[in-house]
């Protein structure tokens, strides 16, 4: 079955309840963003193009000059925090399936990240579906039952206040079609179609029940990003009749470009602009992408010695914390990659240290808030948070003058030095394939080997490998990072993985080849296998006569 409008296509298959949210007004109002921003769009991703080109060839990346007035203007500041985002000192993330949903919102937590970006394996259910147990959580009538029989209900008397992560720029939905000006028929627009659907369901109704339509912004790169999507608030408020400045956003500063431009992006969204997020592991990703084929001073070392309290790391944070609270914005601190195990007392110790340490650090710099990725941290990071909060809500007041950062901190990579282990190979190689494993079964976050692995996570490990090789990197035991290596790797780590009923791991390997061994880079991960194996091909009708 499909649905369509004069430019939009909805090609997926309609399942029970997507109708409720596939509604000829909100599929209508989806098209509307399509034609008037995806061009816009597809300018700012060849501009993307255009700088990994020119940082290949020796740019290195800079604060705009053209736009110092902005960055000196001591006089404008962002809208701040909406109803219920006052107090964020703890968010837990996670995707938005039934389950999970209900979990999140028994948290005890301030704020759920509700993800449909890198904890959510973008399958057309799961899209669908997070948008349906989104649209039943917010008018509390969410319930679920686990194939073995047990019931979730929500029963915290407060739950999180919602913020969700729509898909980024770069991303699409092939499901849905879109027939552009020049009569192109592509992929919709990933950000639009999630953005659209749930500020067109539940905007008013978060109001009426004293929150707002909230948002998390990943991957932007600049601040001409930030003014797209500032565009996009604006017309959806006037269309939707919402007062401006109803829609608040939360960017994440989690690309090595956007860390230049905090300041700017703030300014373009002043008007609906909540605060910045330190996305840690996306933003080592981006340098990796940005910088891989520039040289030894750009190599970092195995993934778990890049630690947050190296120098360009820090440089990166107390810039975000300064730049935050100079305009009135809340700084949130990103996620620490450890998690409980309740079978394994030792192992839980261990990561309740960890992430203790982590918000302790982050809250004494002056975040205002952190991130979790289980239910089990939100007591630690809470503690770490009301030591230094106390009954205050935030830490806006401390504006951290004492904090100096230029260019060549931010792109000082070589301080974290990069000695590579046979070890950290091994480690990158399992988890990649593990995680591609996961994500094409449809599960975004996965545990493995106690740590919460995501699409962020799962970047460093593959970019890694790929700038390991093409550097032809040594290892502390004198080995060179060769495709050869890493191949008799693949094979060990493939032999040892179990093959339960229903695993992909023969698609995982494939995967794993496109982004990593080929000579081409390709810029993210999800993309090719998004493309190659969750997009859901109508089956064709049979013809009677054939079928006779």
């Amino acid at each position: 079955m499909s649905t369509t409008t004069k430019t939009l296509t909805i090609a997926g298959p309609m399942r029970p309840r997507y109708a409720d949210i596939l509604t000829p007004d909100a599929v209508g109002f989806v098209e509307e963003l399509q034609n008037r921003f995806a061009s816009r769009r597809h300018e700012l991703l060849a501009e993307r193009m255009q700088l990994r080109y020119d940082l290949g060839n020796g740019r290195d990346l800079r604060f705009l000059p053209e736009t110092q007035h902005i960055r000196d203007d001591t006089t404008w500041r962002v809208a701040g925090a909406g109803p219920g985002l006052d107090d964020r000192r703890v968010e837990i993330t996670g995707p938005c399936d039934p389950k999970m949903t209900i979990n999140a919102l028994n948290s005890r937590a301030n704020v759920w990240l509700a993800d449909l970006e890198d904890a959510t394996s973008p399958t057309w259910g799961n899209i669908i579906e997070g948008q349906l147990s989104l649209f039943d959580a917010i008018r509390e009538q969410l319930t679920f039952t686990s194939p073995e029989g047990k019931q979730y209900t929500v029963t915290a008397e407060r739950t999180p206040t919602i913020v969700m992560r729509p898909r980024g720029w770069h991303l699409v939905e092939k499901h849905i079609e879109h027939v552009d000006a020049q009569g192109r028929r592509l992929a919709a627009s990933a950000s639009l179609v999630d953005f659209g659907l749930y500020v067109f369901h539940n905007a008013h109704e978060l109001i009426a029940r004293g929150r707002g339509p909230y948002f998390y912004l990943p991957k932007l790169e600049n601040h001409r990003e930030a003014r797209l999507w500032n565009e996009v608030f604006t017309f959806a408020e006037r269309r939707l009749g919402l007062p401006h400045g109803t829609i608040r956003a939360t960017v994440l500063i989690e690309t090595f470009p956007a860390a230049f431009e905090m300041d700017e992006i703030l300014y373009e969204l002043r008007d609906h602009c909540a605060g910045l997020n330190a996305g840690r592991w996306d933003y080592v990703f981006s340098i990796i992408k940005n910088y891989r084929g520039r040289g030894q001073w750009f190599v970092l070392p195995d993934r778990d010695r890049i630690l947050m309290t190296l120098p360009f790391m820090r440089a990166y944070t107390e810039l975000l914390v300064q730049t935050c609270h100079k305009r009135g914005a809340h700084a949130i601190g990103g996620m620490s990659a450890f998690i409980p195990n309740r079978r394994d007392p030792e192992v839980t110790e261990r990561a309740l240290e960890r992430v203790a340490a982590d918000k302790r650090r982050e809250a004494r710099d002056g975040f205002d808030g952190s991130w979790v990725a289980h239910p089990d941290l939100i007591p630690v990071a809470r503690a770490e948070f009301d030591a230094v909060l106390g009954s205050s809500r935030n830490q806006l007041d401390r504006q951290r003058d004492d904090v100096s950062v230029t260019a060549r901190d931010l792109l000082d990579v070589r301080s974290a030095g990069g000695a590579v282990t046979l070890a950290g190979v091994r480690a990158n190689i399992s988890i990649t394939v593990r995680y591609l494993e996961s994500w094409l079964r449809g599960v975004g976050a996965a545990a493995i080997d106690n740590l919460m692995e995501d699409a962020a996570t799962a970047e460093i490990s593959r970019s890694q490998l790929w700038q390991w090789m093409h550097q032809d990197h040594e290892t502390v035991e004198g080995e060179i990072v060769s495709r050869r290596l890493v191949e008799g790797m693949l094979a060990e780590v493939l032999a040892q993985l179990p093959r339960p009923d229903g695993h992909k791991l023969a698609e995982a390997e494939e995967v794993f080849r496109t982004v990593t061994l080929q000579e081409d880079f390709p810029t993210f991960l999800t993309v090719p296998a998004y493309a190659r194996f969750l997009v859901e091909r109508e089956e064709p009708a049979v013809r009677e006569d054939a079928a006779a």
